[in-house]
């Protein structure tokens, strides 16, 4: 065996994102409550990051008549593109950075982050934020192990009703087959075996507690624990529920009523009186808190009618780097070591200063791109919707159809009609007999306006539709129809079928 050193040249091309490209991503990513906690977490961070009042308080005039001193207007940051390679020392952006501090007067009440007042001011609105929280209700297991103090029974029984009360899903089932619930609660607790018996008192126990139809190991038991001896047709109910349930879900009437005697009229009755039974009475106390959606963009339209849009900013501070940290880099004499540290930080704060006014800049273009694209709907609602697609913003603001992606994702819009996702205006479409592009969100108001008309003694099959949409120029296949009326929820034309 022969050991030796050779060396070799290999060209290889790699994409690598600066720290800087990184940042910039995140930052246009947030939606603009994440922005302002981000903001906020960099202001606790960074010291030399200062949240910026949104307007002064104007000089108050001297005793002596004196005009005040004049207020120097704040320079807005020079808006050019981000520089995202390592190979420049930002010589221009550190000189960019000293103008932002001459922006303001020698005024030492704003040279601290937050004054007293405006901590008291950030303090009260954290209070009334708390204040104003929704209190979470109680959860399923709680409201059950609430009332199964009220009921007596033997130790074990209770125990084991505990058990279950512990393994129940979020619809109010068993999360598991009983048997094997049973063989869990043994191999947890060997010291005193629990016979068959106890085990199904203890259920019995669960299913009395309220809602009615919890502990049910499956459908048809849920459905059965809700009759009372005062349901109407309960006997019917019984009937239907135990040996019928699919034949109703799939409506077919005629046969349950050749199959058990009862007339399609008793049938009818008793399906309407199972539609007042709840399935899954566990959900109920599913807890999901209300979240309030923030519009990023606001569209209005302009004195000519020309639709518009404004970013909301209200939300997010004004940031600004601390002039006086800015002096300390400035001084020859000061610690190196402190210098150093300055240095970092500032250029830390310009990164992300930067970073938000690119992506203000990002999503108002990326919105004005799609509200320019969207006036019909905006105008007329949303059976006037055009077929849109990222790629088409991306080529009309001049970015990468990442870009428009990440400037649309969670975020909403504030519009005459109503608050929307931006990515509720994109979508794929069809074209119809004439040439025209009609986006699939026009097809879905059809394809519903249809059902909603049709004969329900004979509603229309899938290839009904088909045909009715292709009368009025909508070209489409059986399965497209299909998949829609599914997406809508729409039951086939068995299903809806009147008797």
């Amino acid at each position: 065996m022969h050991l030796g050193f050779s060396q070799n040249m290999k060209m290889s091309q790699q994409m690598k994102l600066a720290p800087r490209m990184i940042q910039s991503m995140e930052i246009l990513q947030l939606p603009l409550m994440a922005l302002r906690e981000r903001i906020e977490q960099e202001l606790i961070e960074n010291p030399l990051l200062e949240d910026t009042p949104a307007q002064r308080e104007t000089p108050a005039e001297p005793e002596s008549g004196e005009p005040p001193p004049e207020v120097v207007p704040e320079k807005p940051l020079e808006q050019r593109e981000l520089v995202v390679d390592n190979d420049h020392n930002n010589q221009d952006d550190f000189e960019r950075l000293s103008e932002l501090g001459d922006a303001w007067q020698d005024d030492e009440s704003f040279s601290p982050r937050l004054s007293g007042a405006r901590i008291d001011e950030e303090g009260d609105r954290a209070l009334d934020q708390m204040a104003n929280l929704e209190a979470r209700p109680p959860s399923l297991q709680e409201h059950l192990l609430e009332q199964l103090h009220f009921f007596d029974a033997n130790p074990r029984e209770r125990q084991f009703a505990e058990f279950l009360i512990q393994n129940l899903d979020s619809n109010g089932r068993l999360s598991a087959p009983f048997d094997e619930l049973v063989s869990g609660f043994r191999t947890a607790f060997p010291e005193d075996p629990l016979d068959d018996p106890t085990a199904h008192a203890g259920l019995k126990l669960l299913q009395r507690l309220e809602p009615a139809g919890v502990g049910a190991r499956d459908l048809k038991e849920c459905f059965l624990l809700q009759l009372r001896p005062d349901t109407p047709l309960r006997d019917v109910l019984v009937t239907l529920i135990s040996a019928h349930l699919e034949d109703l879900a799939e409506n077919r009437l005629p046969v349950i009523e050749r199959r058990t005697g009862y007339t399609l009229e008793t049938i009818k009755q008793a399906r309407e009186q199972l539609q007042t039974l709840n399935p899954r009475p566990g959900r109920d106390f599913e807890y999901t808190p209300n979240q309030n959606v923030v519009p990023d963009v606001f569209v209005e339209p302009d004195a000519q009618g020309k639709w518009r849009v404004r970013l909301e900013d209200d939300y997010t501070p004004r940031l600004n780097i601390s002039r006086r940290y800015q002096q300390i880099l400035a001084n020859p004499d000061a610690d190196p070591q402190t210098r150093e540290y300055i240095r970092k930080k500032i250029e830390s704060a310009k990164w992300l200063i930067e970073s938000i006014e690119q992506r203000h800049s990002t999503v108002r273009r990326v919105a004005q791109a799609i509200v320019d694209h969207q006036e019909a709907f905006l105008a007329n609602g949303p059976e006037s919707i055009v077929p849109l697609k990222m790629q088409q913003i991306a080529d009309d603001v001049g970015v990468h159809v990442t870009t428009v992606s990440r400037a649309v994702d969670d975020k909403y819009v504030q519009t005459p009609r109503g608050i929307f996702a931006l990515k509720r205006f994109f979508g794929g479409g069809t074209t119809t007999a004439d040439g025209e592009e009609v986006a699939w969100d026009i097809i879905r108001i059809k394809l519903k306006e249809l059902v909603d008309h049709e004969d329900k003694s004979a509603p229309l099959s899938d290839e009904d539709l088909m045909n009715e949409l292709g009368k009025q120029g909508y070209t489409l296949a059986r399965r497209t129809i299909t998949k829609y009326r599914k997406a809508l929820d729409i039951p086939s034309s068995r299903q809806r079928k009147a008797y």
